[in-house]
């Protein structure tokens, strides 16, 4: 059959793969909430493991299933209507992803402008009384039931942003990492269109460990937030807000680095042309996404 042929659909076989996968998934995210709770309790009963089974499932799935599709794509059997989908499918993915940050910077912004002047006693539904602490202050960052020894009366601001109060240039750090990761990868790019293999290897092998840097420096910024400014999912809406958008930036960052490398193993075997690059291009549109999400979390997290 002609790739170039519209006649026909080509329908894969019945597949296990997204059945393993949702296992992977639920595994993990079981392991990572109970993990969290039992850190809290000052406990160790050993659910880590779970969350690091259920991650290894999940990338043993995603490499079976990733090897099925080029392997399809290879034999012919991925045709030019099959390839459109596969661009819609992966726009409609990204719009998705769209949408779940959106919720979460929705939650931020309606806490910031609305709720903390509601706090502090004006608009409609201002708050008056003795329904809050003395020492509240309604100003953004507040943390509530932080470390004693980090901020004494509860309750209080922090009194600055977290990148001039936590003196750490960390964030920014890690900014100009994921901007210089989106040239990269776009000059990757560039070289697949070129036809120039070695410098495709090297450019998408540079963005690649760029990836790695960032997750490494933000795990760093993360001891730096627990052990020395108290800073903790249960620290309030702002604890809460801060770590649920890093987080989940950070866990897509360590996807997009997963689905880059995999990209770069394909280089290796000589995959890619000028006419045949969708699997990359879908990495590439990924990475430039989680790149621009970083760039608003900067902004409103780190700075505003």
């Amino acid at each position: 059959m002609s790739t170039n042929d519209n006649s026909h659909y080509y329908i894969p076989e019945s597949s296990w793969y997204p059945v393993w996968a949702a296992f992977g998934v639920g595994t993990m995210m079981y392991g990572l909430a109970n993990w969290l709770n039992q850190l809290k309790a000052g406990e160790d009963g050993g659910t880590h493991i779970l969350f690091y089974a259920g991650f290894t499932v999940l990338a043993a799935v995603l490499v079976a299933w990733y090897g099925k599709v080029i392997a399809e794509n290879h034999e012919g059997l991925a045709n030019a209507q099959l390839k459109k989908s596969y661009v819609w499918g992966m726009s409609w993915f990204i719009f998705s992803e769209v949408m779940f940050f959106a919720a979460f910077f929705g939650a931020l912004f309606y806490t910031r402008n609305f709720v903390m002047v509601w706090l502090g006693g004006e608009g409609g539904k201002g708050i008056t009384g003795d329904y809050l602490w003395p020492a509240f202050q309604a100003v953004w960052p507040i943390v509530e039931n932080p470390d004693p020894s980090v901020f004494p009366n509860p309750g209080e601001s922090m009194a600055a942003p977290p990148l001039s109060q936590w003196g750490s240039y960390l964030p920014f750090w890690n900014t100009a990492i994921l901007l210089s990761s989106s040239v990269t990868v776009h000059m990757a790019h560039t070289a697949i269109k070129n036809g120039a293999r070695g410098a495709l290897k090297a450019w998408l092998g540079i963005t690649v460990l760029l990836g790695i840097v960032f997750l490494f420096l933000q795990v760093e910024e993360y001891m730096h937030a627990y052990s020395e400014m108290g800073l903790t999912l249960g620290t309030g809406i702002y604890g809460s807000t801060f770590f649920l958008l890093t987080g989940f930036h950070g866990f897509h960052v360590t996807l997009g680095t997963f689905i880059l490398a995999v990209q770069l193993v394909r280089a290796f075997k000589g995959h890619f042309s000028h006419d045949d690059q969708f699997g990359f291009e879908a990495a590439s549109w990924y990475w430039h996404f989680v790149d621009v999400v970083w760039v608003f979390l900067f902004f409103f997290v780190y700075i505003y």
